[in-house]
């Protein structure tokens, strides 16, 4: 259990490729320093790697959905019981080919009449709309 009293995301996956992603941009600070193309390049690929490593364990089991977590998974050591079937919302499922069979809400457009019938208001996104 955390001493925390939030969930800071801490997991596996996330100090795994983060720990790998340090060691490639250490790589390539050396490549820029030694004026070395495939040093960089080398580097390059190990920042992939940790992207990649940080993927797999993600969809293992090691990493956390998208959101705040239930208080009796916060610790790092323990495993999501979702990731088999895939996260809501979770790019990373969506790219592995998990979570597409859980639908997420419906979306209304605006203007064709929300579950009451009556015209949701326009909001503009800048000042000069």
């Amino acid at each position: 259990m955390s001493a925390h009293s939030y969930d800071e995301g801490h997991t596996i996956a996330g100090w795994t490729g983060f720990g790998i992603a340090v060691a490639g941009t250490g790589i390539v600070g050396l490549g820029v320093c030694t004026a070395s193309i495939a040093v960089v390049g080398g580097g390059l690929a190990v920042v992939a790697l940790g992207v990649l490593a940080t993927w797999a364990l993600h969809l293992s089991g090691w990493g956390k959905p998208p959101g705040v977590r239930p208080r009796e998974q916060w610790g790092m050591r323990v495993r999501d019981p979702l990731a088999r079937e895939g996260h809501t919302g979770c790019v990373g499922c969506r790219l592995a080919g998990r979570g597409r069979g859980r639908r997420a809400a419906a979306v209304v457009p605006v203007g064709s009449g929300g579950a009451g019938g009556e015209l949701a208001e326009s909001v503009p996104l800048s000042p000069f709309e």
